[in-house]
């Protein structure tokens, strides 16, 4: 392998299969988002010698297509019996929107990272953002991930959240002032 650990992007994957899981609704309530994680992870570890790939985004991108077949299977065994095409192609189609959303989010929120774009840009940028955004409190983790991984607006969070849009965005200014630090003080390590 070209070393490559699926294990390190466990909150990588993490926050993607929540804000998935969130898209699909009503499995929410019946998948916990770390049991399907760790099925993604073990089916990685097994299929790692398989793996074609040579960059990191060819890596999460694998991470994450065996995340959204872990999904895929897990709706289908809650639907089993009440097969609907139109509602397969819409939860694929929810899926793949995500997924690219999902990247580009993450890349967004990088951005405003001003005095860490050289480490932002280095090979490990995406799970070290999501450990970032995963360490960060719930409420402050949610706002960030429904406003800029689910692209809702600020009201649509205020309302998701029960809480008034200004709390929100103060929600959101913390949140990534916090990441903005923890990628500032990784940059720092990698300098040492």
């Amino acid at each position: 392998m070209k070393g490559f650990e699926p294990e390190a992007y466990r909150t990588y994957l993490g926050i993607w299969a929540r804000v998935c899981l969130r898209k699909i609704g009503y499995l929410q309530s019946k998948l916990d988002a770390s049991d399907v994680v760790q099925e993604a992870l073990l089916q990685a570890h097994v299929a790692l010698k398989d793996f074609r790939g040579a960059t990191e985004p060819e890596f999460t991108a694998w991470l994450r297509e065996i995340l959204q077949n872990k999904l895929w299977d897990q709706k289908k065994y809650y639907e089993r019996g009440k097969r609907d095409v139109k509602r397969e192609q819409n939860l694929y189609d929810s899926i793949v929107e995500s997924s690219v959303r999902f990247g580009m989010a993450l890349e967004n929120i990088a951005a405003v990272q001003t005095n860490a774009i050289q480490y932002v840009a280095s090979r490990e940028k995406a799970r070290l953002l999501a450990e970032a955004l995963a360490s960060l409190p719930d409420d402050q983790r949610t706002a960030l991930e429904l406003r800029h991984l689910e692209n809702q607006s600020l009201t649509e969070t205020a309302r998701f959240m029960n809480r008034t849009p200004a709390s929100v965005a103060g929600l959101l200014r913390r949140g990534l002032a916090a990441m903005r630090q923890s990628l500032k003080e990784h940059e720092k390590e990698l300098q040492q």
